[in-house]
This record gives structure tokens, C-alpha cells and sequence, in this order.
């Protein structure tokens, strides 16, 4: 997640807890995904060997038209990462971004949009729930005078992009002062639901009424509007800070009585909650889909023989999110692991993980695409490999070969549209030339 958040919170974070100073790249996007909104920055990377594009070649990457195939790209809105530009424009001046960026999209030749419509604990639709997003006017619970998550599923559907709403569903604020919430606001109302850690808040998924809550309140969403999916990003329990501890004691003495311990207990937590979501979204709008991006390592192979030839954070340990069983369990209807760290990367090296990633979805319900780190390629902060226009290129050639990798999501729209290096046109040149359907 090359934006501002993920990147700022989790940097500090994850750069103590990876095994090399080069592995943790989540997205934070916005929070993919990322520490908070920008996905947590890799802390390095570097190395790998070339491979051809895929130009010329048959299929989705040659001239034919690809059949089906996901290729996605992330719309941020926490702290303004990708839309709208800053706080305080008008409501017209809102639109015309946002549709600036579907726009993109289609020049793109992508045909879907992640939406970010709950960064926060908080709306860019009219909720009864939760207060208006203070990333739209710079007021929380400032009604902006129009609806952006109905204009984008309506102007998304009018150029043949798919929309899908994206939640961060346990993110209270990214700063840690209650009393900056809107009077009114539910954290604030439910303060034994809040815990504070890292600088930022967060709601306690160790309790079943915050499990709850939060289901009810994206699925207003869900029932309101056509949406073709809910997202959730990479952020389940907190991305861990050093020397800090999430403090959930008193949920663990009242709920974790049937566990060995606690980490099981929050695996649990975070199970029930993806397990039940899918469930309300099948109820509520039987036709949409439901998707995780997570965190691109599940467990490295030195934890668990099941786990990938890493040396990274790990997504059962450190986020307590097994997501390797929603895919085994096929929970979800498709999952799009951040492996935002390229070719030859030692840590963690893409060219290992799509083929471990293809291994865990074959055989199951749960569709498999990969989270592509756009936002690296060209910044001069990255190391030499992300400032070749061919890297990601490379990605989507060595994908190929594995038919479970139905397609790509790109983070994020900022960097579709400025693309300083050319990385973004070079993958369409090499496997966009033609239009695609969804991949279903």
C-alpha cells in the first residue's frame, strides 16, 4: 500500500517483527490494506531473474479476448488516500473525481473497482448506524449532500465495471482519543467495545455484540445497494506494535473459557466473524460475492511445514487470521492475498507464492487472484527491481502459468492513473489488449 496510511502505522510495527528487514509488505491500505490505509510497507527489497512478457502469446495476455478474469484495482478513501483528493470539495467536485477514476478504470481495459465505503467505523453512504466519513468533508458525520457509494455502484454498472464495496471491519479510528468521535458515535456510546493500542482504536472482535454490530452495520450497505461484492482488507486484529499488547483480557476471561489459549481464541474470534458475514451476505443479496484480501504470508514453512519458503510476518500469528482455512473451507467466494514484493524478493518471493497460493485454492470453492503492489513500482524509495516497467509485467506472465490465479487487483487508483514509470501500461500492452468479463 503505497499510500499514507498502512504504510505509516504498520512500518514501525511489522519492521520489528519480520525475520528479514525486507518481508513485510501489507497492503495497509487504506488500511490493505496496509497499516492503516497503505499497505505496510515491505521494509525493502531486491534481486530476481527475467522473464519474458507475455506478448504475442494466446489467451488473456496475447490479442485474444480474455474470456473472464479479475482485474481489479483498489479505490482508497482513508485519509484521502486515492479519493477524494483532500477534505472539503464540493459535492460536485466529489463526483467528478470519483468518476475520473471509473473512467480510468475502463482506459485501464480493468473491469472492476474495490470501493473503500467504510474506512473507519464510519459511511459514504447515508447509515443509520454510523456517522458520514470525515475523510469526505473533514467533519465526521458531516452529511457530504450526495450519495457516493449509490452514484459509484450506479455510474460502475453504466461503464461494465463491476463494484465491489470495500469494509475495514474493526478500524474505529486512526488516531487514539475517543473524544474526537462524533458525540453519538457507537465506540463512543460502548466504550467496553474499544480498545486503544498503537495510536489508533480499534472495536474488540473478542466480543460477540462487536461482531455483531459491525455485520449489521456493512450490511446496510449490502441491502441498500446492487453492490457485485463485500471486500474486507487486510486488517482483522491489529497489526502488532512492539512492546505494546492488544488489551482484550476481560473478553478473554469472559468468552475464552473453551480454548488453550488465547491466540486460538482470537483465530476463533476472527472465524466466526468471516464465517457469519458470509452467511449475511448470502441472506441479504444473494448475488453478490464475498472476498478477502489478506496479508501475503499465511505461516512460513519454519512455523508449519504447510506454510510458504518465507521469512515474514505471519497472518495466523500476528493477525490472528487463518486464511488459509476460509480458502480450504471455501468461506469466501474468492480471496486476493497482498504479494506486494517481487520476483526474487528473498524474504518473500512472489515467484514462491503464487505457487503456494495456487495450491491452497485448488480443489476449493474460493477463487484465487492476486493483490499487485502498483504503488511500488517507480518510487525511489523501492529498490532496483520496482523501478523496472517489466516487473509487474513479469507478474502477470509467471501467474499465468498457474490456471487457479484468476486474475489481478492493482493498489491502487492513484497509481493506475499516474503510473510514473509505465509499469501500469506495460500491463496493458503485454495482457489487456482486450477487454475482459469479470471473473465469476
Amino acid at each position: 500500500m503505497g499510500r499514507v496510511t498502512r504504510r505509516a502505522f504498520a512500518a514501525a510495527a511489522v519492521s520489528a517483527l519480520l525475520m528479514t528487514g525486507e518481508a513485510g509488505a501489507a497492503h495497509a491500505r487504506a488500511g490493505r490494506s496496509p497499516a492503516d490505509e497503505d499497505p505496510v510497507p515491505d521494509a525493502g527489497d531486491a534481486g530476481r531473474p527475467d522473464q519474458a512478457t507475455s506478448a504475442g502469446k494466446a489467451g488473456p495476455a496475447g490479442g485474444g479476448a480474455a474470456a473472464g478474469e479479475m482485474r481489479g484495482m483498489w479505490l482508497a478513501t482513508v485519509a484521502n488516500r486515492d479519493w477524494p483528493s483532500r477534505t472539503g470539495l464540493s459535492a460536485a467536485q466529489q463526483r467528478a473525481e470519483l468518476l475520473a477514476h471509473l473512467d480510468q478504470a475502463v482506459r485501464s481495459r480493468l473491469n472492476t473497482v474495490i470501493f473503500q465505503v467504510r474506512p473507519a467505523a464510519d459511511a459514504l453512504w447515508p447509515s443509520p448506524y454510523e456517522p458520514w466519513s470525515q475523510f469526505l468533508t473533514g467533519t465526521q458525520g458531516k452529511d457530504p449532500g450526495w450519495d457516493p457509494l449509490g452514484t459509484a455502484v450506479e455510474e460502475a454498472h453504466r461503464r461494465g465495471l463491476e463494484l465491489h464495496a470495500w469494509f475495514n471491519p474493526l478500524r474505529v479510528a486512526t488516531h487514539g482519543d475517543p473524544d474526537r468521535l462524533v458525540p453519538g458515535h457507537p465506540a463512543r456510546r460502548h466504550p467496553e467495545w474499544v480498545v486503544s493500542y498503537g495510536g489508533r482504536l480499534y472495536y474488540n472482535p473478542g466480543l460477540p455484540e462487536v461482531r455483531t454490530f459491525v455485520r449489521t452495520a456493512m450490511l446496510d450497505a449490502v441491502a441498500k445497494y446492487p453492490i457485485d461484492a463485500v471486500h474486507f482488507d487486510d486488517y482483522f486484529y491489529p497489526y502488532p506494535v512492539p512492546g505494546q499488547s492488544f488489551d482484550d483480557d476481560a473478553a478473554y476471561d469472559r468468552h475464552g473459557g473453551g480454548f488453550g489459549n488465547r491466540a486460538d481464541w482470537r483465530r476463533d474470534n476472527i472465524d466466526r466473524l468471516v464465517r457469519d458475514m458470509a452467511a449475511d451476505i448470502r441472506k441479504a443479496r444473494p448475488a453478490a460475492r464475498f472476498g478477502i484480501s489478506p496479508f501475503g504470508v499465511w505461516r512460513n514453512a519454519a512455523t508449519d511445514p504447510l506454510g510458504s519458503d518465507t521469512r515474514a510476518l505471519q497472518a495466523y500469528d500476528d493477525l490472528y487470521a487463518d486464511t488459509r482455512k476460509w480458502v480450504r473451507e471455501s468461506w469466501i467466494d474468492y480471496i486476493c492475498p497482498q504479494l506486494y514484493w517481487y520476483i526474487g524478493y528473498s524474504a518473500a518471493d512472489y515467484a514462491k507464492l503464487v505457487p503456494w497460493w495456487s495450491e491452497v485454492a485448488r480443489g476449493t470453492a474460493t477463487k484465487l487472484y492476486i493483490g499487485e503492489a502498483l504503488y511500488r513500482a517507480g518510487n525511489p524509495a523501492q529498490p532496483a527491481p520496482w523501478q523496472d516497467p517489466a516487473e509487474l509485467s513479469r507478474h502477470l506472465t509467471l501467474a499465468r502459468e498457474y490456471p487457479q490465479v484468476r486474475g489481478h487487483v492493482f493498489f491502487a487508483a492513484k497509481d493506475v492513473a499516474a503510473d510514473p514509470v509505465g509499469a501500469m501500461a506495460r500491463v496493458i500492452a503485454d495482457h489487456y489488449r482486450q477487454p475482459a468479463n469479470p471473473a465469476r
